[in-house]
Formats: C-alpha cells, sequence, structure tokens
C-alpha cells in the first residue's frame, strides 16, 4: 500500500546567520524531513543543533537561504511585516515560553477568538467553535476565557496557547520544545495532550524536544538532529531499541534511570561546537567513540537506512 504524500515536506533546507564581524552561522545546515496527516515526528538532539531555527523556517518566521518547505503542495514562503498568507494559518506553532507566547494585557478568551478569525479567514469549513469550547477541550474550566494569562501556572498557560493554536483549527502543529518550561508534572501531561488532540483532527505534529522519554511515548517516528542536520530517522521503535548513529546511542545512554535501577546515565563527552564553524567531515566526529579514519573530512549522507554515518557506508 502506497503511504499518502506528505503535508509537509522539508527538502535539503538550509538557513543561514550572520553576525557583523562573524562568518555566517548555518543554523540548519541541509536538513530533509516529512510529516503526514495524523502523524507525530518527535525532532530531538542537544540544545543548539538547529531545531528551533528549523521550526520557526516551517513555520514562515525564519527565511531559509536555500532549499524548499512545502506544506499540502504548497511553498512556504517567509511571514510578511504586515500579512501572514491565510493558506499558511493551517500550520500552527506552540512557543517554548508559555509566559511570553502570550499577551499578558488581553483576555484568554480573546486571544483565543484570533485562532478562530484566522480558520474563517483561510475559509475553513469546519464546524465553529466558541473560545470556551477550545478551553474544555484543554482541560481548563470555561471561565478561563474572563482571564488573564498571569493568573494562570506555566502549564496552564501553555494549555491556552494550544487552545489558541487549535482554535485556527491547523493542518499542521509545530511545537518548539513546548515542555521544557514546565515543571516535570506538567510536561507529560502537555505532550500527550498535544498528541491526542493532532491525531483526534487528523493533523500532522511535529514535536521538537531534547527529551527522549517523552517522544517516546507520543511520537510515531524520531528524526535526530546534530549541528544542523539529520544523523538518524525513522520509526519510534527502531530508533529507540536499535539506535545505529553513534549520537543517537549516546543521547539514549545519557537519559537518567529510575531510582534504585543501580545505574548513572552516561555522559555525552565534550559540547555541540559552534555552528559558525564547524568540525569538517563529519560533524560529530570530535566526540565520538566510534571515529576512525577519515571521519574527519569526509561528511556522511543520510542513507536509505535512515542513518548518516560512515559505519555504515556501503
Amino acid at each position: 500500500m502506497t503511504p499518502p504524500s506528505p503535508l509537509l515536506s522539508v527538502d535539503d533546507l538550509v538557513v543561514q546567520y550572520r553576525r557583523p564581524g562573524a562568518p555566517p552561522t548555518r543554523a540548519v545546515a541541509g536538513v530533509s524531513l516529512e510529516v503526514r496527516a495524523g502523524e507525530v515526528v518527535g525532532l530531538v538532539g542537544e540544545s543548539g543543533c538547529g531545531k528551533s531555527t528549523l521550526a520557526r523556517a516551517v513555520c514562515g518566521l525564519t527565511a531559509p537561504k536555500d532549499g524548499r518547505i512545502t506544506f499540502d503542495g504548497t511553498p512556504v514562503r517567509p511571514l510578511k511585516v504586515r500579512r501572514r498568507d491565510p493558506a499558511l494559518t493551517a500550520i500552527q506553532m506552540v512557543f517554548q515560553d508559555p509566559y511570553g507566547s502570550l499577551n499578558p494585557r488581553r483576555r484568554v478568551g480573546t486571544q483565543i477568538a484570533d485562532g478562530i478569525r484566522a480558520g474563517a479567514a483561510r475559509g475553513d469549513k469546519g464546524e465553529a467553535a466558541t473560545p470556551e469550547e477550545y478551553l474544555t477541550r484543554v482541560g481548563l474550566p470555561e471561565s478561563a476565557a474572563q482571564r488573564y494569562p498571569q493568573e494562570f501556572s506555566g502549564g496552564q498557560r501553555q494549555r491556552i496557547a494550544i487552545a489558541r493554536a487549535l482554535a485556527a483549527r491547523p493542518r499542521l502543529l509545530v511545537g518548539d520544545e513546548p515542555i521544557s518550561a514546565l515543571d516535570a508534572s506538567a510536561q507529560l501531561q502537555v505532550a500527550t495532550l498535544m498528541r491526542s488532540l493532532a491525531v483526534e483532527s487528523g493533523a500532522g505534529l511535529l514535536f521538537i524536544s531534547h527529551d527522549l522519554s517523552v517522544v517516546r511515548l507520543i511520537a510515531d517516528r524520531i528524526a535526530v538532529m546534530y549541528l544542523g542536520r539529520i544523523v538518524e530517522t525513522g520509526p519510534t521503535a527502531q530508533v529507540w531499541d536499535s539506535p545505529r548513529h553513534p549520537y543517537t546511542q549516546a543521547l539514549l545512554a545519557a537519559i537518567p534511570q529510575p531510582d534504585g535501577a543501580g545505574l548513572l546515565p552516561a555522559e555525552l563527552p565534550g559540547d555541540v561546537p559552534d555552528p559558525s564553524a564547524p568540525p569538517s567531515g563529519c560533524r560529530f566526529h570530535p566526540r565520538c567513540p566510534r571515529a576512525f579514519d577519515g571521519c574527519d573530512h569526509e561528511e556522511p549522507q543520510l542513507i536509505a537506512g535512515g542513518v548518516a554515518c560512515r559505519l555504515y557506508a556501503a
């Protein structure tokens, strides 16, 4: 059976920043990625690997230097100063910081109504709902619509942000580290809520996080990103149970073990290098315990098996 066409296609994407007096920084250095309707794709990696930059480019918030992003066959172009292309309101983002993504001077219901109007302006024929109905969908009372964001906890604010995104009736939901600013008790709740709401509506979900344990529970597929590139991708069970890339193996080994397991998490040596001056060859080779002759000058490409590593080169 032929799989459905991707809802989101990212092809060889390059996003570059320039800083005065410094060489250009390629935060995303040739990434290809797909998300299908009703599918949850987890994008993981350490801080500084380019995950958030990729998310912003997908949503049209950052202009790429090269490559192509298409949503349902339509090119995603950067957001204009005055007006967003109505078709792109079908892509909605839940930002990392629930304290900064909501306007503290406007009532919660008013902000969710903005999303409802965005969906209507797109010509969405789905059944309209009220702000109160969207709040109940994310587990908050209808009365929350009359209150201000600062009256809620971090986890509740993130639920409000999700309700606002859902109000635009998106076909693609992008979560940019949406749980990292929350306490541990709220993280899994918010992550599973995003998955259930996306799957229920048939939308795709690109869920970005450095918490592999949570991603394992909600994602259908995982893509592992390191220093601007995808180094491994595949079904979640495959990547989790049989990781191939040494970086993926190191990430999984670094996950803290449950209390009483008698095991300490392995430490991944070194830090993510400066993306303005990436190492030659394989970008991971200075930290890789399995590096061998040639890794320092030959950059591996992602092969059909879903891994970019010379250990698996034909």
